[in-house]
Order: structure tokens, then sequence, then C-alpha cells
């Protein structure tokens, strides 16, 4: 993907770092999400999609149900439909993955926080 395309696309800002939708179809959904040094995802599950996330760049403590995993530059991670799970970057420089989303919904409705830093 060259740097004009991923200009293109609009990045949604979160307080634990940023996000851009790559490609929403009707059966999946791409984004390139980037968790900021010392930041962490709310620990969630879905109920209706499953997740595979590959490791771009950085280092990445990752929780996916019982598991505890540090995944680098070219690891990637499967998350089944409902299986809590969580990215956490507890390194000093971004951490980049790319998600892909499998299922029949991808909508922030889909996400059951079960604990997170921020309040929400």
């Amino acid at each position: 993907m060259s740097g004009a395309f991923a200009a293109e696309r609009e990045t949604d800002v979160r307080p634990w770092g940023s996000y851009v939708v790559l490609e929403d179809a009707i059966d999946h959904k791409v984004k390139r999400i980037v968790v900021l040094p010392q930041k962490r995802l709310s620990l969630q599950v879905h109920k209706h999609r499953s997740e595979h996330w590959f490791i771009v760049s950085g280092e990445g403590t990752v929780s996916v149900g019982d598991a505890v995993v540090t995944l680098r530059h070219g690891d990637s991670i499967d998350i089944p439909v409902g299986m809590a799970h969580r990215a956490e970057n507890k390194g000093e420089d971004d951490l980049v993955f790319i998600e892909v989303q499998h299922g029949e919904s991808f909508g922030e409705d889909d996400i059951v926080r079960l604990e997170d830093d921020f309040g929400r």
C-alpha cells in the first residue's frame, strides 16, 4: 500500500492510539491499528465476528482467553468469536498490526468491553 493510498483514508483517533479502515465489505473488514507506547485496548469480546491480527511493527502483549503471548513483526494470532482478547503495548515504539474481521457484524455495537482503561 502506498503512502498516498493510506493518506486518503480517514484515521479514527482513540485514547490508546488510532485505526484506519482499509476495506469494509459485506463479509469482512480490514483495519490498520496503531497502539501507542504504554497503552492497551480494552479487554473485549465479540458475539458476531472473529479476528486475525498480523503484527506489522513493534512488539505487543496479546491476551486471548487465558493465553498471554508476546507478538513481534511478522507474527499473527487468531481470535475466535466470543473469546476475550486485548493487545497491549509495553514498549517504547508504536505497535502496528493489521486486523482482519470475519463474520456477521463489524460495527462498534459488537464490542462488549470487560475492562477498559478509559472508562468506556
